[in-house]
């Protein structure tokens, strides 16, 4: 898809400060992710230095390190990229659960968006399906949702000096 094509498909956010928490395990797919996001926040008009990674070891310390981007105040929105492949016991249903809810929570506890693309899969087969060069890549799908949850708390933010 051409560019002007993909730019077609994202909500403009110039000026939008994002981080990337991207887990490090199965870093041939997460590496993917991250790819996805930023050609969607570029098609959005996010400027490379407005955009900050960081690399944490497993999908399970992702929502921690959302967390501390979202706490440091130099972020408006947060893409959560990670990818877990379930294996023969119930860790990967327990990792899943943990990672999903430890993201709504740490958002809803900083107040800013934050999309979650991390793959839950069956199979390294699965994973490698989901991170397609542009818009069908799962990374590029989280980072236009939380563009578009970021506009969204952008046009209702109370007035200045409103007090609330």
């Amino acid at each position: 898809m051409s560019r002007p094509a993909v730019a077609q498909l994202v909500p403009q956010a110039p000026g939008l400060r994002v981080a990337l928490i991207v887990s490090t395990y199965h870093d041939g797919i997460t590496g993917r992710l991250a790819s996805g996001a930023l050609e969607a926040l570029a098609a959005a008009g996010v400027a490379a230095a407005d955009i900050e990674r960081l690399d944490v070891p497993g999908a399970y310390e992702v929502p921690f390190g959302a967390r501390v981007a979202a706490a440091s105040g130099r972020i408006d929105a947060v893409i959560c990229l990670g990818c877990l492949i379930k294996g023969e016991t119930p860790h990967f249903d327990y990792i899943a659960s943990a990672v999903s809810h430890g993201i709504m929570q740490a958002s809803l506890q900083q107040g800013i968006p934050m999309a979650f693309g991390v793959l839950t899969v069956n199979t390294q087969e699965e994973a490698e399906a989901r991170v397609p060069e542009g818009p069908g890549n799962k990374g590029f799908e989280a980072a236009v949702a939380v563009v578009t949850m970021a506009n969204l708390a952008r046009a209702w933010q109370p007035p200045a000096g409103s007090g609330a």
